[in-house]
């Protein structure tokens, strides 16, 4: 059961109204996500801010950086972020064989050699922090350094994402 409530639109700081008003014209519903950030006006525009930012994407793949968030929802556990980009992946270029073998990718031959390394090195921020030297030349061998500072702000973006999804048990939303 969701711990916090969700602001809607005529609860909402004038801030979150127009945040809202401004996602209206790009979705169908304002994220239950969103509606969460609704309680903290500052906070939930830069959050979103970031996001968006991020999912606009400058110089990595969206396909790469969207493996990326569905193995940090995997890892963390959040259904909600895996469900949510599950659709955007596919929108992406991610396919279905790859999104059903994320769990286990190790073992899966659905991942290329560049999607192998980007998923090790996404496991090894998202549990360890501290990255494997040998980790981090892999994603050098084909990621420019723009492209590594833009992924690694997509694993952290997504790994604080994830924790207040789970952490405040954030329902999906429904149909």
């Amino acid at each position: 059961m969701q711990r916090i409530s969700l602001v809607e639109k005529d609860q909402a700081h004038p801030i979150v109204q127009k945040l809202y008003e401004s996602n209206e014209t790009r979705w169908p519903k304002i994220l239950n996500l969103f509606k969460v950030m609704g309680h903290c006006p500052y906070i939930g525009l830069n959050f979103q801010r970031l996001g968006s930012s991020i999912l606009r994407g400058e110089e990595l793949p969206a396909n790469w950086r969207e493996l990326a968030i569905l193995r940090v929802g995997y890892l963390t556990q959040s259904e909600y972020e895996f469900t949510q980009h599950t659709r955007i992946g596919l929108n992406a270029g991610v396919r279905q064989e790859q999104i059903d073998g994320i769990s286990d990718w190790a073992a899966s031959t659905e991942f290329d050699e560049q999607e192998r390394a980007i998923l090790r090195y996404t496991d090894e921020v998202v549990r360890d922090i501290k990255v494997k030297d040998e980790t981090f030349a892999g994603i050098r061998d084909f990621l420019s350094e723009h492209a590594v500072v833009e992924l690694t702000t997509v694993i952290g973006y997504y790994c604080m994402v994830s924790r207040i999804l789970v952490a405040l048990q954030v329902e999906l939303e429904t149909d």
